[in-house]
């Protein structure tokens, strides 16, 4: 089942509801998939707070930003979008984590296999999969600390897999002719100055690049914020066990801030000041998980 809930995300098409809950906070999404032939479309549509959308066409990805009347468009960086959270070989990750069937389910009106993934160590969080019994689809994932209580969520409270029409990855924004376009200042790059010397087992190195953000989303930086107009640079460099992801960001240290870690619901997120740089290290691990990362990484100028 675990092998099915791996493809099950790109092979069909389905549309629906999910909620997304970290620490106190909940954000209600909606997701349309298509595929065609070899072709994904995806739509995004954030239904809580400000109004956003997110086309995907295979690797662009469009976003609609109305209050700015900006589309901005880039290449997505991880493949991670709720339902496709598993984007490892099965046989790594059971190096780390021991696999175990629990209790059938239903979430959002479909039975579900729940699937348990133990961690074999106290690095990385545990995770509970509740997976539609036909089709393999993930309906709902739950993060559990060592205790087994679970400190995140996201799941669908309405789905329809199977038939979708098409019009329903088009935008909702109508007419955008008279919009700004713009390409994300992203770039794919080899970050050599930078050397992250340890990472807990498992995690490999998946990208390196450099990205532009606003000032006001500086202080967001672990949410590498799509919705803003580029403006200072930094560098990120993003590893994963294939469930799990942890980014490195990297910027000149300019402004004033207070070194520390604190944890938001499965995320963990560290800042710190290193010789005339800040780095903020962001991570679906355990405090400790980052922390040790944070002092492991040391600045090598070529």
């Amino acid at each position: 089942m675990f092998k099915k809930m791996r493809v099950s995300a790109q092979k069909y098409n389905y549309s629906g509801t999910f909620v997304y809950q970290q620490a106190n906070q909940m954000r209600t999404s909606r997701i349309t998939h298509l595929l065609e032939g070899a072709n994904e479309i995806e739509k995004v549509e954030i239904l809580d707070g400000n109004l956003r959308e997110y086309i995907r066409h295979n690797e662009e990805v469009t976003s609609y930003i109305p209050e700015e009347k900006t589309l901005l468009i880039e290449k997505r960086v991880t493949q991670d979008v709720f339902p496709a959270i598993f984007s490892g070989s099965l046989d790594d990750v059971a190096v780390y984590y021991h696999f175990r069937k629990s209790n059938d389910g239903r979430v959002a009106g479909f039975f579900c296999q729940s699937i348990l993934l133990e961690p074999k160590d106290d690095l990385r969080y545990g995770y509970k999969f509740c997976v539609e019994k036909s089709t393999g689809l993930l309906l709902r994932a739950q993060t559990l600390n060592k205790e087994n209580v679970v400190i995140e969520q996201i799941f669908f409270t309405q789905i329809e897999i199977g038939k979708i029409d098409r019009n329903r990855v088009k935008s909702g924004f109508g007419n955008v002719s008279g919009w700004r376009l713009e390409s994300a200042a992203m770039k794919l790059v080899s970050i050599h100055d930078w050397e992250v010397k340890w990472v807990p087992p498992g995690f490999k190195k998946i990208r390196e690049m450099k990205r532009l953000i606003s000032d006001n989303s500086a202080s967001n930086v672990e949410h590498a914020n799509k919705s803003v107009v580029a403006r200072r640079e930094i560098e990120q460099i993003v590893f994963s066990d294939g469930l799990a992801a942890i980014s490195v960001f990297i910027e000149p240290s300019t402004q004033s801030r207070t070194e520390g870690v604190r944890q938001q619901g499965a995320m963990s997120i560290l800042g710190k000041r290193q010789g005339d740089f800040w780095l903020t290290i962001v991570g679906e691990v355990p405090p400790k998980s980052v922390m040790q990362l944070a002092n492991s990484i040391e600045y090598n100028p070529k």
